[in-house]
């Protein structure tokens, strides 16, 4: 099943694919364009469903409200996972690499693979 998973942000995505069991990084889309541009995504990628990433507080109330707003914009079945950490996680990944700058898209593989993993159980 072809699904893409949301790291949702107030300026940035990150977005991550999976086409069967294993998540990988998608890309970065800006927060302010965001349904022109995952609707686009979602089509052209043949996406299935849409995993999006919620963390705590105030932030997991923005979060829900995206994932609710997204499950109409796109007419795809939306599921919500904890993404606690996954930032701070792809952070501390990305520096052992020497990369900078891609966290938003390696915290939703992070979380998406998550979600995977405990779908196949």
């Amino acid at each position: 099943m072809k699904t893409l998973g949301i790291d949702f942000g107030e300026k940035k995505i990150g977005l991550a694919a999976s086409f069967g069991p294993l998540a990988e990084p998608f890309g970065v889309i800006k927060t302010a364009n965001w349904q022109r541009q995952l609707t686009k995504i979602c089509q052209e990628e043949k996406i299935e469903r849409l995993v999006v990433g919620v963390s705590e507080g105030k932030m997991a109330e923005k979060q829900k409200r995206f994932a609710a707003k997204l499950e109409e914009v796109c007419h795809l079945p939306v599921f919500l996972a904890d993404e606690t950490l996954t930032s701070k996680e792809a952070i501390d990944k990305m520096r052992k690499l020497g990369k900078r700058g891609e966290e938003d898209k390696f915290a939703a593989t992070l979380l998406l693979q998550r979600f995977l993993d405990k779908s196949r159980v």
